[in-house]
Parts: structure tokens; sequence; C-alpha cells
């Protein structure tokens, strides 16, 4: 096969991102010359006439481009970034542990999605979240039992699917038990092969028997799956595991190569070349590099690694027929599924009553709830998450502000702690907000002493509950906009 045939294959496997609310003109050449999909992030997304205008240019270039977005629907959210989600995430929907709810919010989640043009989401997380010290997965876990997340994984993927977008389960083999971010190092899974099929896998198997259309590979070493090779480069897990055992026949995506936990060891480059050669079928680019010079570094790359015969030319092919299968799949299944009816303005309805369900209560509301006079809102907040985004905005204070008027809000940072944190809150309900209050220790120390002040505070944790403290305690399990909102309700009204 000559270079530029190869050139094209190469292309094909590609899932760059870009920066814009339209796409540059190097988007669309490639996608005339072969380009198989593009990502989305938040940087993308204005509002949703702009993102359906944005696919739809995309698709006058290539009518099957795949194009994908990270949309997790929970505190991951790209198209609601400005806003947060108007969805409760997977720690939530596992709480309430109601697969048919789950579908339902997938299926809404979806259908949103294929009105803006997007045809593959990189979601549902379907880690165990093992290790409640993990600082990258958390609420983004349906939970730590392994057959509830592989119950709502395979839920999601149906609910997703139903409304003609392809679902991609992650992080493959699981990330659910490290204290490490594969943004940042490489995680390590210490556990056995034994409790990697009673616990980890388990959701995968669920995915791939509800027919997942891709699978997303994580960046981590599993010395009891290859000692050696991080999953995102190993044949042993992509191909004896992933293919061999679990059965998927779908697309392979790779997390993103230029996450340090595989750069820094493999190369920008090498990490592409050698996952298409442990049996990856797609490269998930751009997070960080996206721009031109990245998607030609990586097809060069790509090209060369098979005319030095690095990387079998039938393994390049096998990729790119696998992601235009996919493409296959996703024209059909647009063209099948039903017109959406209006959406409201203020996002789903369907997210909103889920979230509701999902809060907890622990301790004694009487006399406590509801508030009826303006509260003082203090809210911790902890160092940011890179798979969140910065941009997404969290918080109790302004939606219970709209509820009752004059609430006023504080956030305070590690660096930035009073000596009382309760200053402001004299003659007022005081609500503190938490965020995985469990893994921060100066957050649970001014915690303790506002309590110490004021035992009558509420706590209100929207990370992962583990550590409940305070005599009145509200668990949202997520800090999207819907979540809050539920929150804001049960202060204010009881139940």
């Amino acid at each position: 096969m000559n270079e530029r045939n190869l050139a094209g294959l190469a292309a094909t496997v590609l899932q760059p991102g870009f920066v814009g609310t339209t796409p540059p003109d190097w988007v669309r050449r490639w996608l005339a010359d072969g380009l198989g999909a593009v990502v989305l992030f938040a940087r993308n997304v204005v509002d949703p006439h702009q993102v359906a205008a944005l696919t739809a240019t995309l698709r006058a270039e290539r009518p099957d481009v795949l194009v994908a977005i990270d949309e997790e629907a929970g505190d991951v959210t790209r198209i609601e970034s400005g806003r947060g989600s108007s969805r409760p995430g997977n720690l939530a929907l596992g709480a309430v542990d109601d697969p048919t709810l789950t579908e339902d919010v997938a299926r809404d989640l979806g259908v949103e999605l294929a009105d803006l043009g997007v045809t593959l989401n990189y979601a549902p997380d379907a880690d165990v979240n093992i290790n409640p010290a993990n600082p990258v997965i958390g609420v983004r876990s349906f939970g730590a039992d392994p057959h509830l997340v592989a119950r709502h994984t395979a839920a999601w993927v149906r609910g997703l699917q139903s409304a003609g977008v392809a679902a991609c389960a992650k992080h493959f083999p699981g990330h659910g038990d490290t204290r490490v971010d594969s943004h940042h190092d490489l995680p390590r899974i210490a556990a056995s092969r034994a409790r990697l099929d009673a616990g980890e896998l388990v959701p995968f198997r669920a995915a791939v028997a509800a027919g997942v259309q891709a699978v997303m590979t994580g960046h981590l070493l599993v010395p009891a799956l290859d000692p050696d090779l991080p999953a995102t480069l190993s044949p042993r897990i992509l191909g004896d595991l992933l293919r061999e055992e679990l059965g998927f026949s779908g697309v392979v995506v790779t997390d993103a190569v230029e996450m340090r936990a595989v750069a820094d060891r493999y190369g920008f480059a090498g990490t592409a070349v050698r996952a298409l050669a442990a049996g990856a079928d797609a490269i998930c680019v751009g997070g960080e590099r996206a721009d031109e010079a990245t998607a030609r570094y990586l097809r060069d790359a790509i090209v060369a690694a098979v005319l030095a015969g690095e990387l079998p030319e039938e393994r390049l092919a096998e990729a790119a027929k696998r992601v235009g299968q996919l493409a296959e799949w996703s024209t059909a299944a647009r063209a099948g599924r039903p017109d959406a009816a209006p959406r409201p303005a203020d996002g789903s309805p369907v997210g909103l009553a889920a979230a509701r369900r999902a809060v907890r209560v622990s301790g004694d509301a009487v006399g406590r709830l509801p508030l009826t006079a303006a509260a003082h809102v203090v809210e911790f907040a902890a160092p940011h998450n890179i798979a969140i985004g910065a941009e997404t905005p969290w918080g109790l204070g302004a939606p219970l502000a709209d509820l009752l008027p004059g609430t006023t809000t504080v956030r305070l940072a590690e660096a930035d702690l009073p000596a009382d944190p309760t200053a402001g809150a004299a003659g007022r309900p005081l609500v503190l907000v938490v965020r995985d209050l469990h893994r921060h220790p100066w957050m649970r120390a001014a915690v303790d002493r506002a309590l110490a002040t004021r035992p009558d505070a509420v706590v209100v944790e929207l990370g992962l509950p583990e550590l409940i403290t305070g005599g009145l305690h509200l668990a949202t399990h997520g800090a999207t906009r819907a979540a809050t909102r539920a929150a804001a309700e049960l202060l204010t009204a009881g139940r």
C-alpha cells in the first residue's frame, strides 16, 4: 500500500479535538481527506443551536464522520459546562439503584446529544470505585459494588444507544482502585486476577452483553493481567482479555494519548503507535493538544511505523475498518430514531426528578428543616479535578438563594481559610458545603471548627459521602446543577 493510502487509514483512526466554536479549516480539509472522527470539548460548546450548526458543518464535509464527546451527564459535562449538568451523575443513580431510572436518564441524554449531531459519547464510566481515596473517579462511578455498577452500566448503555448515540464504557480494565490520577502519572492496580474477575471486570462484561459499541482503555498498569505494559498498550489486555475472553467486537478507543501516564514513558506518538499495535482502533487526542500540527504528527508517525514494520499494515486496516463499521451503525441509528420533542430551556426534567430521589438525609431534621430565613452558606473548595473541568460551576449557594432570597455565600479554599469559618453567620441558619470531605484533612478540620461553634449547622456533601458529620447531613452524590437544586428544595421545603 502506498503512503497516501496509509495516510488515509491513519487519519481514519484519529479522534482529534480542535479549538473554536466552528470547525477550523484544517479539520474540514482533513475530513475531506479521510479523517474518521473529531471529539468536542467544553471549549467547542456555546449553546445547542451553535453545536448543531457545528456538527452540520462537519457532516457537510463527511456525512458519516463520528462526532464524539465526553458527556457523563454528571459532574463531568461538556454540553452544560457553562451551567452544570441538569442531570445527576452515576453515583446519584447508583444511590437510587433503579436501573429503569438510569436507562431513562441516559436515553434523555442520548436524545439531546443526537439532536446536537453527536454520535459517540465517551460514557458511561464503568469503573467500580473500590478505593474511596480515588482522586479522579469518585462520583463518576455508580458505586463500590461491582454488581450494582454492572446493572447500571448496562442500563446506561441501553438507554443512550436507544437514542442513536454510541456508548463507550470506560476505563478498561477498571480505574476504581487507585490513588493516582492517570492525567498525571501511571496508576498501578495491585489486585489479583481473581479479584479483578469478581470486581473491576464485572461491569465491562455487562456492557459487552448490553451491546456497547465502544470501550475506552485506561492508562493503567495491572500486573495480574500484564506486568510490563499499561492496558492501553497491552496485547494481553486488549486482545486476549477484551476481545477473546469478554467477546467484545466493537471499537476500542484509547484514553487521551497526551496524558502523562503514558506520554511521559512512551512518548506522544509512541503511545499512539503502540496502542494500535496492541489492538486499539481509535486514538483519542486533543484535550490538551488540539491543532493541525498534532494531528499531522500522529498521522505521520503511524504511517512511518507501518513502513518500518513496527505496526502491521493489516492491524491498521483492521482498526480503520472497525471505525468505519461504527460510523455505519451510527448513520443507521440516526436515521431510525424518532423525532425529538421540544426540550425545556432549563434542562432535563427527567434529570431533576432523578436527582431529587438521590438526596439522602442523616440525622434529625425535626426543628431544623425547612429553613425559613435567609441562610449563610460556606462552600469549601477542594483542589480542581482535571476530569471535571475548571469551567463547570458548582455550589449550593445560588440555588438556595433562589428559594431563600437574601442567602449569602462565601467560598473558601485551603489557602484562605479564616480562623472562624462561621464568620458572617450570626443569627442565621448556617449551611456547610463540602466535596469529598473524607479526602481533605484541612476541610475536615475547618468543618469540625465550624460545628464546634455552630452545632446547629447543616452539612451538605456534594461528593462521595464517605464521612458523615454533624447533627444534620445531606448527601447529593454529586455537584451537578440538578443535585444542588434538589438539595436546596429539600432544605427549604422538607419532606
